[in-house]
């Protein structure tokens, strides 16, 4: 009888375990799913604040390649500025563990 039960809760206990692993893979998924997100919707305001600023202080005719360069060279700076912050994060966390 007790050989039973014990059975019965190591077998409930993995059942829970292999849920909360299932779980944590899909929260990883959508934390990177996520982060895609996030990084398509800076490249979105970028480009329209650049845009923004080109029309606010251009006459009609914008060069759409001068704006193109503004706009790459902006999101090169917010990809820049998210891997220092990025790295900030890492190195805070290392001297806390240390």
């Amino acid at each position: 009888q007790n050989e039973k039960e014990l059975q019965d809760v190591v077998k409930q206990q993995e059942e829970k375990m292999l849920q909360l692993i299932d779980k944590s893979g899909e929260v990883t998924r959508l934390k990177g799913e996520v982060s895609q997100l996030t990084r398509s919707l800076q490249r979105a305001e970028t480009e329209a604040k650049v845009l923004r600023e080109e029309m606010r202080g251009q006459e009609p005719k914008v060069d759409a390649a001068y704006v193109q360069e503004r706009v790459l060279l902006r999101q090169e700076v917010d990809k820049l500025r998210l891997l220092l912050l990025e790295k900030e994060d890492e190195n805070l966390l290392l001297s806390d563990k240390y």
